[in-house]
């Protein structure tokens, strides 16, 4: 195959001003990633000269190139970059936690935004509604701490019923449903990882499927 068009253009000051920390952050991911300048520039569609000429800064990627190098070493652009990420702030204040009304349940997020993992709190409502008749598989693990009432979590063919003060933990590829077992609904704090992808997420059941994040 022979290389793709040269996305790359001569470096001027200015340039090198504007990516000051471009070129050896390309060598250090290349590095990293365990591919030599040969094999790296084949994926990327260059000589390898080209890709040298990169990391030594006597060149500047275009943005497209920038792309493509980003998605060969499994990072972001951002990251390519230099980039710091503002710290996220790891406190969640109770002002902060806006209810919000999905098919009659209540959430409040619990966790902050970003991570790996999402934390809420929710209220199930009592009686039959859309959420409590959806069955839901997806990867991922999901927790569950009861608070208040009483709730039913049913977990392929097993039912189980929990009272305030019991949790369960378990893995999101079982079908599984949640409703409330007593007359004032029920109250729970909750955690799932975000390991969803819209190839892999499947709901089953008469209801329609829940925003993504929701439990």
């Amino acid at each position: 195959m022979s290389p793709s068009p040269d996305l790359t253009a001569p470096s001027g000051p200015a340039d090198l001003a504007d990516l000051p920390s471009v070129a050896p952050r390309l060598r250090d991911l290349r590095r990293r990633s365990g591919l030599t300048l040969e094999a790296a520039a084949a994926r990327v569609g260059l000589s390898p000269a080209h890709l040298s000429r990169l990391e030594t800064g006597r060149r500047t990627p275009s943005l497209p190139m920038l792309l493509t190098l980003a998605r060969t070493y499994g990072t972001t652009v951002s990251d390519l970059l230099g980039e710091v990420i503002p710290e996220r702030d790891p406190i969640v204040r109770a002002d902060r936690m806006e209810a919000q009304e999905s098919g009659g349940w209540t959430y409040w997020r619990a966790g902050g935004s970003g991570r790996a993992m999402q934390a809420l709190r929710l209220h199930v409502p009592p009686g039959a509604s859309g959420q409590a008749e959806l069955v839901r598989v997806h990867p991922g693990e999901e927790w569950l701490y009861v608070t208040r009432g009483r709730l039913r979590l049913t977990l392929g063919e097993a039912v189980h019923v929990l009272d305030p003060g019991d949790a369960a933990h378990f893995d999101s590829l079982t079908p599984h449903r949640i409703a409330a077992a007593s007359g004032e609904g029920a109250d729970l704090l909750f955690m799932h990882t975000l390991m969803q992808s819209g190839a892999t997420e499947l709901c089953l059941g008469g209801a329609a499927p829940t925003r993504r994040g929701m439990p």
